[in-house]
């Protein structure tokens, strides 16, 4: 039997699996798909937020400040590529410059560090690029990016490390109540455990009502974005928000830690039914004419010719308008409706669960008296000419690059494939080392990077998928090929 066992390993799943492996606790994860950081972590604005924007008092509000100042620092930690650029949030009236006053005043309350209100002349000092409709901004220097599937996965690979057992392609379809705790059957198998989190994201509250009375709902919320080349990168210096309104914290224009551009999301609704099946997450002409328009508002000269990919992606919006944190059944805790800001907060969010599963279960979790809390990478690109030509010295993999648009390397690839979570797709490589993310979305070096994985899974070429299960990429060798 496990002690622990956490459902769905997005974000709060793998945030949630890191601080338990701090514990001398038997853990296990249970994902779903076949890899982690598959849902609404892979697919979204990619900003750790100040804090401003949820209201005093509410679980948002307190989560979001401490989990952007943990999630700063698990990233210097954990190698995870992060840079506090800032934010503003820009008005266009009069009632809209009202607006961030009140988004000051709300900062203030939640403890954001230095927010300042800035007038028309100080902000396109900032923002030369940005509309001349633009009256003023609300300046928050503590904003920042991330890569947020980079930051998942090195939280897992952390909890792995430490060890934790995650059990990929595992599907909850039932829970029920045993004595000392839970039985959980997935598509696969049944496990047994002394207690559960559920962090199963637009599916957690399936998750819950498996337990427990329905007491929220989720109602999956889908985003669309542009992706621009990395000559669009400097268009803007800081995340450029619109003032907040019924679509959420609205379209949103900033620069990647890649140095590209991103532009999104609008905000629809996404059938039940839909989930999961590839339409959930399908691009639309008229949701990407919509973020167009949006975002010309605060760039009009905006160039979405350059774009290189849309994708979108399912925010689990709930019923409550909070955050839900809470002791569904003994030994049961929902770490559950999770949007934005749930990226940031999640550091935060794990902490708190764990400490109410502790207090519920009456039960202070003995901690290891060693825990790996670094994590190394290599990124080819970002070395001097000498750590280069050393590193190629030592292994010559490091001396072929594969993926042009980004310069990944043949080295940087076959050491992705043994991640302590190992990668089955070419999407799975491209998380873990951003090969396949540039100019090409993987044109040119995907062949090869599909040979390679292949070569170090000992697997067949046709058994390397794209992405989730099913995804296969070639149905059959051809002209002697294996």
């Amino acid at each position: 039997m496990y002690d622990v066992t956490v459902i769905g390993c997005g974000i709060v799943g793998s945030a949630t699996a890191y601080e338990l492996s701090k514990y001398q606790l038997k853990t296990l994860v249970l994902e779903a798909e076949n890899d982690v950081s598959l849902g609404a972590t892979r697919a979204n604005s990619a900003i750790m937020h100040a804090g401003f924007d949820p209201e005093p008092g509410s679980l948002m509000a307190r989560l979001n400040v401490e989990g952007a100042e943990r999630a700063k620092e698990l990233c210097q930690k954990l190698s995870v590529h992060y840079n506090q650029i800032g934010s503003l949030v820009v008005a266009f009236s009069e009632e809209e410059l009202a607006l961030i006053e009140t988004l000051y005043e709300r900062g203030i309350k939640n403890g954001v560090k230095d927010l300042e209100l800035l007038d028309q002349e100080a902000l396109h000092q900032k923002e030369p690029n940005l509309s001349h409709e633009s009256l003023g901004a609300l300046y928050a220097p503590t904003a920042a990016i991330v890569n947020p599937w980079e930051f998942c996965l090195a939280l897992a690979e952390t909890a792995v490390r430490n060890g934790v057992d995650i059990a990929l392609s595992n599907r909850v379809q039932d829970i029920k109540k045993i004595n000392g705790g839970y039985e959980i059957t997935t598509n696969k198998t049944t496990y047994q455990t002394k207690y559960v989190f559920n962090a199963a994201g637009v599916h957690s509250d399936d998750i819950h009502n498996l337990v427990a009375e329905p007491n929220f709902k989720i109602t999956p919320k889908r985003g669309e974005y542009y992706l621009l080349d990395k000559s669009e990168g400097t268009v803007v210096n800081h995340v450029i928000f619109q003032c907040p309104s019924s679509i959420g914290k609205g379209v949103l224009i900033s620069p990647t830690v890649h140095g590209n551009l991103v532009v999104g999301p609008n905000s629809e609704p996404v059938l039940t039914e839909d989930l999961d099946s590839g339409k959930d997450t399908e691009s639309t002409i008229a949701g990407l004419k919509l973020v167009s328009d949006l975002a010309r508002k605060s760039v009009p000269d905006l160039n979405l010719r350059q774009s290189i990919r849309n994708f979108s992606g399912v925010r689990a919006n709930n019923s409550t308008g909070d955050f839900v944190l809470q002791e569904a059944a003994t030994g049961f805790i929902d770490l559950a409706g999770v949007k934005s800001p749930g990226l940031t907060s999640a550091p935060a969010i794990a902490l708190y669960g764990i400490e109410m599963l502790e207090k519920s279960v009456e039960e202070s979790f003995t901690r290891k008296d060693s825990f790996i809390d670094f994590r190394e990478k290599v990124v080819f690109d970002e070395l001097s000419l000498d750590e280069k030509n050393q590193l190629i010295s030592q292994n010559n993999d490091y001396g072929r690059v594969i993926c042009r648009c980004e310069t990944i390397t043949e080295g940087e690839i076959r050491a992705a494939a043994h991640s302590p979570i190992p990668p089955v797709s070419l999407d799975g490589i491209k998380r873990r080392c951003n090969a396949g993310m540039g100019r090409c979305q993987g044109g040119f070096c995907g062949p090869r990077v599909v040979e390679i994985l292949a070569d170090e899974r000992n697997k067949s070429p046709l058994d390397i998928l794209q992405d989730r299960e099913g995804s296969y990429i070639l149905v059959e060798a051809t002209k002697g090929g294996r």
